[in-house]
């Protein structure tokens, strides 16, 4: 399975370029109250889409209001800013993440609707003037037509209709981790799963007592060709809690098919650096699976940041694929201590090879700061390959 291209060839005409670079800053100012008004006004004509589509506790916590509004505002700096980083990456992550949801071209239409009337509700038809909304409408059509044809390829090379990504699969397997995650295997009850790139990921969807579909997206850790899917659960919010505590063999779930960006690790023919905190370890474990099946030669140097022993994730299977590789090493920082360098990862406490390419994984914290320490060391920033496990993309351009 190869990545889709993301083609960003439109370019902002000269008078709407002047306008966006003249209300970024106002639009920045206003951004909290304008997704508020947003979404309250989207849910309102559309409640099916907080239950079935949108992440509740996402929505509770205020992280997904803040990444769609913060996503529009950072394509639109790159388009008038010519130090700004170009918006493909960016552009490539939501893609993903939206195929993944199977997101259709049709909801783009329900979000400009929406999203506007918030922008005049907040602004005032008075600063929200015909100039304005013409230049702020052509920045979000140009955003939105360059996903809509990212997301008809990805939909294309998966082999599925838009839109069309679930698959109803049973559970073969589970195992609960000592750390407090819960491994999960399943196999598709129909059309089986393809092949898949290591770090990629599925969306889950189970339907909460409430009645409400509600969607998170795992990991996966295992080596694709056998047509099973296996993924691990951190019970953390209600649809992770709600599998941890529900979820038994022979159960069935709707399981997507895979996406996710993270490039293949044998592509780049350089030494690997992986790096992760918590339940970001699963990328990395996936990464390690396909390294030790099929190119166990790669030089790999392993850090992992935890709170402690006995919260780190998958630690016993890391150890052993890292001790089934002949040029791999460890290196793990416990918060609390114990049989582990102690407190937070630290880049220049290890060896770095000068020409890594290093893949990293975790909060939005852990990534921001590794990100720095990485510049720091002179890591080239095209070298830095990243995924977060919360909606906020738009934090890694």
């Amino acid at each position: 399975m190869t990545t889709a291209p993301v083609a960003v060839g439109e370019e902002l005409a000269p008078q709407h370029a002047q306008i966006i670079s003249a209300t970024l800053p106002l639009v920045g100012a206003h951004i909290d109250e304008i997704t508020t008004v947003f979404y309250s006004r989207m849910f309102s004509a559309h409640p099916e889409l907080l239950r079935n589509l949108f992440n509740r506790g996402n929505q509770a916590q205020g992280a997904q209001q803040r990444a769609l509004a913060a996503s529009i505002a950072t394509y639109a700096t790159c388009l008038v800013d010519p130090n700004m980083p170009h918006p493909a990456e960016l552009l490539s992550r939501i893609g993903h993440k939206h195929a993944s949801l199977g997101i259709t071209a049709d909801q783009y239409g329900i979000v400009h609707e929406h999203l506007f009337a918030a922008i005049v509700e907040v602004l005032s038809a008075d600063t929200v003037t015909a100039d304005v909304a013409e230049a702020w409408d052509a920045v979000y059509w140009m955003m939105a037509r360059t996903l809509i044809e990212l997301e008809r390829g990805l939909y294309a090379e998966a082999g599925v209709e838009d839109g069309d990504v679930y698959r109803r699969a049973r559970v073969t397997a589970r195992e609960d981790e000592p750390s407090g995650a819960v491994l999960l295997t399943v196999r598709s009850m129909g059309r089986p799963f393809a092949a898949f790139r290591p770090g990629q990921y599925v969306s889950v969807g189970v339907t909460l007592p409430d009645g409400a579909r509600q969607l998170r997206q795992y990991s996966l850790i295992n080596t694709p060709g056998d047509g099973e899917l296996t993924f691990a659960v951190r019970p953390l919010g209600e649809v992770s809690n709600w599998i941890r505590a529900n979820v038994r063999v022979g159960d069935v779930l709707d399981v997507t098919v895979p996406f996710g960006d993270l490039p293949d690790p044998e592509a780049h023919h350089r030494p690997l650096v992986l790096v992760s905190a918590g339940i970001g370890i699963t990328p990395m474990i996936g990464i390690l699976e396909h390294l030790a099946a099929v190119a166990p030669a790669t030089t790999v140097r392993v850090w992992h940041a935890d709170r402690s022993a006995a919260t780190h994730p998958l630690g016993d299977r890391q150890r052993e694929l890292v001790a089934a590789l002949p040029d791999a090493t460890l290196e793990v920082w416990y918060e609390e201590g114990g049989q582990a360098r102690e407190g937070l990862l630290n880049v220049s406490d290890v060896e770095l090879p000068d020409d890594a390419e290093v893949y990293l994984c975790g909060g939005n914290g852990f990534v921001q700061a590794v990100r720095a320490q990485l510049r720091q060391a002179g890591v080239p920033a095209e070298r830095v390959h990243c995924e977060l496990f919360s909606p906020n993309d738009w934090l890694l351009s």
